[in-house]
């Protein structure tokens, strides 16, 4: 079986973050989507996120909710297939309501940028040259 990843995120207003990151291109499955939650789908298959109310996210953990806004819970990275793809994302992302919490890092060998989503989650984009990574 193909090993899949579910990152879950607690939000404030669902609709909101749907509507965000519909705005980055991002789609939602159905099937696991309703009043409560929504899977954003990264890549078919493989790379989730479970955007879920506060208030449904509390029944996962007896934990208090960190706020992102006020501290790093986790930052999540993904990998982009150019630079174009990474500063498109960050464009789509601050165009839709988001924050660059820094300006892009140019390291030679592997181009990042990220976003601020609309609960203070940071997300990381990194584009690594093929031929220098290997």
């Amino acid at each position: 079986m193909n090993k899949q990843i579910f990152v879950n995120l607690p939000v404030k207003d669902l609709d909101k973050s749907k509507a965000f990151f519909a705005a980055l291109g991002y789609t939602f499955n159905p099937q696991f989507t309703d009043q409560n939650a929504a899977c954003m789908v990264i890549a078919e298959n493989s790379i989730y996120t479970m955007l879920l109310v506060e208030d449904f996210f509390r029944t996962f953990t007896g934990k208090p909710i960190a706020s992102a806004k006020e501290a790093t819970e986790a930052i999540v990275c993904l990998s982009c297939e150019s630079r174009e793809e990474v500063d498109g994302l960050v464009k789509k992302a601050l165009a839709a309501g988001g924050k660059a919490p820094r300006a892009p890092q140019d390291y030679g060998f592997m181009y990042s940028h990220g976003f601020e989503d609309l609960d203070g989650h940071l997300w990381e984009l990194a584009y690594m040259v093929p031929q220098q990574a290997a």
